[in-house]
Parts: C-alpha cells; sequence; structure tokens
C-alpha cells in the first residue's frame, strides 16, 4: 500500500493503478463491443464503485461522494491527509457510478500529465 503520510499526489502508479486506469479506460469508451459491455457489467453498480474507490484509496485518494435530489451524483477526489480544498478530479453523472469513474480517471489522468507518469 502506498505511503499516504505524504501530503503530495503519488509520484507513480503501481501495478495496481495501471490495473484500475486501464478498467477505467474501458469503461468510458463509448460502445456496445462485448468487452466494453463486460467491463460495464462489472463496473456500473455499487459493488463497482466500490472497488474504484478502494483502488483510488490504494493510489492515495479520498473521495467525496454527494446525491442531489436523488437525479445526479458528484464524485471528488482528494489527496489523503491534505484539507479538501485540493481537488484531484471531479465530475457530475447521473448515476453514482459514473461519477465516481469520471472522477477517477480525471484524477489519474491529471496526476500522470502533471508529473509525467507512466
Amino acid at each position: 500500500m502506498r505511503n499516504t503520510s505524504d501530503a503530495q499526489a503519488p509520484d507513480e502508479l503501481d501495478a495496481r493503478g495501471r490495473r484500475l486506469r486501464a478498467a477505467l479506460a474501458a469503461v468510458l469508451v463509448p460502445g456496445s463491443a462485448p468487452e466494453l459491455r463486460l467491463m460495464h457489467d462489472w463496473l456500473d453498480s455499487w459493488s463497482g464503485l466500490g472497488l474504484v474507490i478502494a483502488g483510488m484509496t490504494h493510489q492515495g485518494w479520498d473521495v467525496q461522494l454527494t446525491a442531489y435530489a436523488a437525479r445526479d451524483w458528484r464524485a471528488n477526489f482528494f489527496p489523503v491527509g491534505i484539507a479538501h480544498s485540493i481537488v484531484g478530479g471531479t465530475a457530475w453523472e447521473t448515476s453514482p457510478w459514473r461519477a465516481v469513474q469520471r472522477a477517477a480517471w480525471q484524477t489519474l489522468h491529471e496526476a500522470l500529465r502533471a508529473r509525467r507518469l507512466p
């Protein structure tokens, strides 16, 4: 598990983080190919949401998920151990799992871009 005592986002993704990034990329690709349907069946659920959050926690991120009038959802990721004024990624969606997926993707993408991670 990552050292979460640092006040910064992780410097690199471990193997688990790379698998998480690949799963998020697959579930966010538009299309109806059988392989994509498999990813949606796996991750478009409350248990799938939990898997993404567990993966992001392992990478050093906290999550905040908020329902608005039970119609819209907002997910925010923050570096572990830092005041939640620093947002790594955020998304508004009509389902909680899609909000978490998009916010997680944005968080990892921005961390990779900022640090030029693999």
